[in-house]
């Protein structure tokens, strides 16, 4: 079953009906990226496609998510907020994101 999309953003990327990004090329071609500079991962359980060299730093801000208020496990590894900026992810990295939201 296919989950209703959005508008394409200017990244050329859809927003799911829960809040995550993936690329619209790959829809468009069988599931094949269109180009080499690409990398496939799962975030949250949903398939993503990134620009490589892209930090967990990057893919917060990319999704919109403030650093401060999450916390990441990355192939079943807690990853520490201080090393965000420097991890690079990889093809096929499991990331689950929890986002911290206060009320009161």
């Amino acid at each position: 079953m296919r989950l209703p999309l959005a508008q394409p953003n200017r990244f050329g990327q859809i927003c799911r009906t829960h809040g995550l990004a993936t690329n619209t090329a790959d829809a468009d071609n069988g599931g094949m990226s269109t180009t080499l500079e690409q990398l496939r991962l799962t975030v949250n359980g949903e398939p993503m496609s990134l620009a490589r060299g892209k930090t967990l730093a990057g893919l917060l801000a990319e999704l919109g998510l403030d650093m401060r208020k999450v916390a990441i496990e990355r192939n079943r590894e807690i990853v520490p907020r201080s090393t965000y900026a420097g991890v690079v992810l990889e093809d096929a990295d499991a990331i689950e994101i929890v986002h911290f939201i206060g009320g009161g």
